[in-house]
Formats: C-alpha cells, structure tokens, sequence
C-alpha cells in the first residue's frame, strides 16, 4: 500500500510585517489546497503594522486596525499558534516554544515542539540599550504592541494624575531621533492638545525633548529635508539635544556625557535595534554582531531549510557598504521574494534571488507636516513634502494592508475608518 505524501510543513516565526503578509500569502496559495501545512507562530494575538506603534504608544490609532492572527490564519489557510520561540534543533528539523503564562504568572499552554520542512524567522528586532545603565529598568520600549499600549496607558494615567492633583509641568523624553522617535514627539504634541480638549489640561507645562547622540536627526534622510523636520519640531516646542550621548538612566532622569541630568517623568529609548539575545543560541546558525541572522541573496542561513526576513536578517546589499536597512518596505519585498522561493521548494525547484529596492524614506509628523524623498530609475531621487508626502506615507500603509487583506477588503477599511473618525474619539483615554 502506497503512504500518502504529507504536505509540506512550512514554520514562519513572528507576525510582524514580513511574517503575516508571508504566511497570508502561502495560506492562500498552498494551505487552503493542501499543499503545505503553514503554521504562523507569534508571542502576541494581534497585529499592528511596526510603523504605527508610535500611534498606538500616543493612543491616536484606531483600535480597528488590528489584524487578529486567528481570524487572518481562519480566512487565509495557515494555523496560528501563539506561543514564543526559544530553540531550535537543525538535526531534527524542529524548534521549541516556551510556555504561555497568564497575567498571574499561571501556565496556560505547555512547552511545544514543532516540526518544519522549512523554517522562516520573521521575529523583526527589539531595542538595542548598548548596556547603559537603567535603560532596561527605567525606559519604555516601542518594539511590541504589548509595549506601545503599556507606555499609552501611562501616559494616560500621568494626565489624570496631573490633573487631579493640578500639577502643572510634565516632561517626556525619548532617546533617538530616527524615525520612531521624531514621530512618536510629533505625536504626542498632538496628544497633549487632545487631552485639554477632552479636560486633563491641568497639566500645563508638558516638555517634550530628544535625545540623539549624532550631530543630526534623521540619518536617513538626505540633510536638507532632516534640517526641515528639525526646524518643524523647534516650531512645536519640542527640545532636540543632538550630539549628545547618553551615559545612564535613572528613574528621575537621564545622565548624559557631559554631565547634565535631563529631568523625564517618562523615558523612551528609541536609539537602535538589534535582534533578539536567544538568537545567539539558535544551533549554530551565523549572526551578526547585532544578533541577525547572516543569509545570502537568496535570503537563506547557512541551513538551506532555515530563511530569515525582516529587520532580524543580516542581508547583503550589493553596491553599497553595509546590509539591507531594517525597514516596512524591505520586510515586504522580502516576504514576497521568500513566499517565490517557497512555492519553488515544494515543486522542487530552486530559490530566488533577492534585490532590495530602495523607493526612499518617509517620516510623517503627524497632523503638522510629512516629508522624505522617492527613489525611482526615471526620476531619479525627488524630495516631496505635505501633502504629496502624506498619500505616498498612507499608500506605504495601504500596500501592508493589501498584502494582507487582499485589495477589496482593504478598501473596505479605509471607507470604514473615514466614517469611524467622524464618530469616535480622537485618542483612547483608557
């Protein structure tokens, strides 16, 4: 008697960008015909695109767009495990999951163990503090959902307290003047004049200052169009500390290199990635000095079986010094080069090579202004802003959503959330 052939086992860690359009995609191309058993593992049960938690952090997203991994994983064709990864076994093609406690540290799901045929890591990265003192145990990070919402109901609770007890200054203070940190300033200016409006303006005084150890912000960006946002953030009263290096963290405020204590009632450290420390631990596999996992063009380590994508793989960049930048719209192309090379692998053929495209950078301040530059082969590089700068930002969202959602539903939610903004509050106050 002739032994059924078993479909494909594909495993994708991490639902971030890259990991839930891969693992939609495949759901719809071979799950839902039962060609590959794909199962999409991740610590969190939502989804909120990385370039947004800013948003979440200030409690301006609105809460609908979130993609629940069970629902997406019912409609695509792949499983959802929430569960997060802590080992890897090559030899036996599987990997290994911690326990899932509950708020009161109670076991809700056992260890598991998950066989693959192949294996994508899509954990994306989490904030580099380069071991300076108190920056674990007195900053926030942006680096989850969990964390962006932790940091919002803080800040919530800071206004009310304020207000009850009628203080009148608040300062925050966010370490890093990439994109994450100028809009998350940006954003929460906007916050503070939501708030008064709504009646916590007991808080009178609220000093928003960035910290960043270069000369400048937005290293990114091309020098002019970063001066431009610097002399926008100056206009909102926000403080910008550049060149100056942070040497410790305390609860009241942070120490720099030359000696200054900046008072911060709240801290966010926003200075950097790295991929996550148990990456060292995973069977041999390369990394770099930042912990990404090493691959070549075709997105492979140096286990053919295992791919990486997203800001935790260390991708060559060829004709410019260093590796592909960690951004949406890299994780993105590689997902959809990886879910080619897949489809590839289960009909026996071979993987494709990658190539990243680089269409330039955006960063949005909020309701106040947009900026960046478009990369193109027939116009070359194009320095846009306002409004323009604005459709090309909402659009880099919209192609995630597609991705995602296909482009009817996408639709859908945009006129959704026009008619929801008109109706809803402006910022979660919860």
């Amino acid at each position: 008697m002739t032994q059924e052939k078993q479909p494909h086992q594909i495993v994708i860690v991490g639902g971030g960008a890259a990991g839930l359009e891969l693992a939609s995609s495949l759901g719809k191309k071979l799950g839902k015909k039962g060609l590959a058993d794909i199962i999409l593992l991740d610590a969190s049960q939502t989804h909120i695109w990385k370039p947004l938690l800013h948003e979440v952090a200030a409690g301006t997203l609105d809460e609908a767009e979130q993609v629940e991994y069970l629902a997406q994983a019912y409609r695509c064709g792949f499983r959802f495990k929430l569960g997060r990864m802590d080992g890897l076994s090559r030899n036996n093609k599987e990997i290994y999951v911690a326990p899932t406690l509950s708020r009161n540290g109670e076991e809700l799901i056992p260890r598991r163990t998950f066989k693959y045929d192949t294996l994508i890591m899509a954990v994306g990265s989490v904030s580099n503090t380069f071991n300076i003192k108190g920056v674990d145990k007195h900053c926030r990070f942006l680096d989850t959902v969990t964390e962006a919402f932790n940091f919002q109901q803080q800040l919530v609770e800071t206004y009310i307290r304020g207000h009850v007890s009628e203080q009148h200054k608040l300062s925050i203070a966010i370490v890093g003047a990439g994109a994450t940190g100028v809009e998350l300033s940006a954003q929460l200016h906007e916050v503070t004049k939501t708030l008064a409006i709504y009646g916590l303006d007991a808080v009178k005084d609220v000093q928003i200052t960035i910290i960043e150890a270069a000369p400048r912000l937005l290293p990114a960006l091309p020098e002019r169009l970063a001066l431009s946002t610097q002399q926008q953030l100056i206009k909102l009263g926000i403080d910008l500390r550049l060149d100056c290096r942070v040497v410790e963290v305390t609860e009241t405020g942070i120490k720099t290199h030359d000696g200054e204590v900046i008072p911060a009632d709240l801290k966010v450290w926003a200075a950097g990635i790295k991929a996550p420390e148990w990456f060292k631990e995973l069977d041999g596999l390369e990394i770099n000095k930042i912990n990404q996992l090493v691959v070549d063009q075709t997105l492979q380590t140096v286990d053919e079986n295992i791919f990486a994508i997203g800001d935790c793989a260390a991708c060559p960049w060829p004709g410019h010094e260093g590796n592909v930048p960690p951004r949406a719209q890299a994780a993105h192309q590689q997902a959809t080069t990886v879910g080619k090379s897949i489809m590839n692998r289960t009909q026996g053929g071979k993987p494709v090579q990658y190539m990243y495209h680089d269409y330039g950078s955006l960063v949005s301040l909020g309701k106040y202004s947009t900026v960046g530059n478009l990369m193109g082969n027939l116009m070359g590089t194009v320095s846009v802003g306002g409004f323009i700068a604005r459709v090309v930002y909402l659009a880099l969202y919209k192609m995630h959503q597609t991705a995602v959602h296909g482009y009817y539903r996408t639709a859908m939610l945009t006129l959704s959330n026009l008619f929801r903004g008109r109706v809803y509050k402006r910022i979660k106050l919860h």
